[in-house]
């Protein structure tokens, strides 16, 4: 199955390029390199057709976000990007992360890491939260994604909120019943009451709003602010956070998932 997936890296550099290519090659993935240049790998993508392309964020003649705009205009297969940044940087984080078919990383990382980031966005590897490693690295994406949106992991609601997006992503009637089903798995999990979760994940969401990046969210999930309406709700929040992650990886909450926990039964 992974045979079939083209993985285009550019980069032919011994630190990065072969080193991972080989490591992709290794996990079954049809890999062909080449300089990590924007115009070649444009041109590269046009004669290979791949289904991902790994490549850094900063090149000559063209930047990552430029050849995503490009390959979206084109009449021609459009790849899933991996965009590789050497630093943290806000503002290419952003522009990456409101791409639908885009996904970024920040150095260092491990071969294993990017397999994995692999494994979740290619349509014949559904992710299987079997081992441990998968849930692992999706609660890592979703801390990564709370972090950016700006609240604080010093806030109970910062836990909670990790916790309940987890779980939604991994049974989406969590959704359907934030009351009732939602909030008392949490509570349960942390030892407390589903009244505090509730109240707790608020507050981080309203710490988000006041003193966070509102335009982070806009630009990483397209929800636009109603200045009307305010902050969203609890289940508004964890849902839109849901949604795109769920898109971002192609999982399916019915189909694709296997939690690593028993479900808890509730009286």
């Amino acid at each position: 199955m992974s045979s079939n997936v083209k993985i285009l890296v550019g980069d032919e550099g011994a630190e990065f390029g072969k080193v991972f290519a080989e490591s992709l090659k290794n996990a079954g993935y049809a890999v062909s390199s080449c300089l990590s240049d924007g115009s070649v790998i444009m041109n590269e993508i046009q004669k290979e057709q791949p289904d991902i392309v790994v490549c850094d964020a900063l090149m000559p003649n063209a930047d990552a976000m430029e050849i995503i705009r490009r390959t979206e205009l084109s009449s021609g297969k459009k790849p899933f990007f991996i965009v590789i940044c050497p630093y943290r940087n806000a503002y290419i984080e952003k522009q990456v992360m409101s791409c639908k078919n885009a996904y970024i990383i920040i150095k260092p990382f491990d071969s294993e890491m990017l397999i994995s980031v692999v494994r979740h966005i290619t349509p014949s590897s559904v992710a299987d939260f079997e081992d441990d490693s998968d849930y692992s690295h999706m609660e890592m994406v979703v801390t990564d994604i709370i972090h950016t949106i700006g609240i604080p992991a010093h806030i109970k609601g910062y836990h909670y909120l990790r916790e309940a997006i987890m779980l939604a992503i991994m049974d989406e009637d969590m959704l359907e019943s934030v009351t009732k089903l939602l909030y008392p798995t949490v509570a349960k999990r942390f030892d407390t009451s589903p009244s505090r979760v509730e109240r707790a994940i608020r507050h981080a969401i309203e710490t988000a709003w006041d003193r966070g990046d509102v335009d982070v969210l806009t630009k990483m999930f397209g929800y636009t602010v109603n200045c009307g309406k305010g902050k969203p709700t609890n289940s508004e929040f964890i849902a839109l956070i849901t949604d795109n992650l769920r898109l971002r990886f192609k999982i399916s909450a019915k189909n694709g998932i296997k939690q690593s926990q028993p479900k808890i039964a509730l009286a």
